[in-house]
């Protein structure tokens, strides 16, 4: 059962299989996590994957920073600042959440910019126009005139 614990295997350490069942996420996605240092195993004498059920609550904490777009480097740079060995907190997620919430809120402020801004957008992807606050906002070339500038420089 995905999100179900016994509370008899509270101390158990997990296989990467078990971790994916009771998160959710696929095996892979684990091993990718790990590789990026987001999550941590060690081998036991079989040489197979365990890991401590913290990571659970980790993986958890990935996920919904992912699903609110933050990005993985910055996900790895809050994950750093928690103490090794233990489940992040709900005291820590607060932490974590507060710096987040700046950053989405700007972002929903860019984005609703960028809305507003569709509607003068013919979505031509024109590299050189007069005026395309979408897709080249800060073009420089477009004083030389209309049109792909540096693909014909003569």
């Amino acid at each position: 059962m995905i999100g179900k614990i016994n509370p008899e295997d509270w101390g158990k350490e997990l296989t990467v299989g078990e971790v994916a069942e009771r998160s959710g996420v696929a095996v892979s996605t684990l091993h990718f996590y790990e590789s990026k240092g987001l999550i941590r195993s060690w081998r036991n004498a079989g040489n197979h994957r365990r890991y401590p059920r913290a990571v659970l609550r980790r993986v958890a904490l990935i996920k919904v920073a992912q699903r609110t777009g933050i990005p993985l480097a910055e996900i790895k740079q809050a994950l750093d600042t928690l103490p090794k060995g233990r489940m992040p907190t709900a005291a820590d997620w607060k932490r974590l959440s507060k710096k987040w919430r700046g950053d989405l809120d700007d972002r929903i402020q860019r984005l609703t910019a960028m809305r507003d801004q569709l509607t003068d957008c013919i979505g031509c992807g024109c590299l050189s126009v007069d005026a395309c606050p979408l897709r080249n906002p800060w073009d420089e070339l477009a004083e030389q005139g209309a049109g792909p500038r540096l693909l014909d420089p003569d």
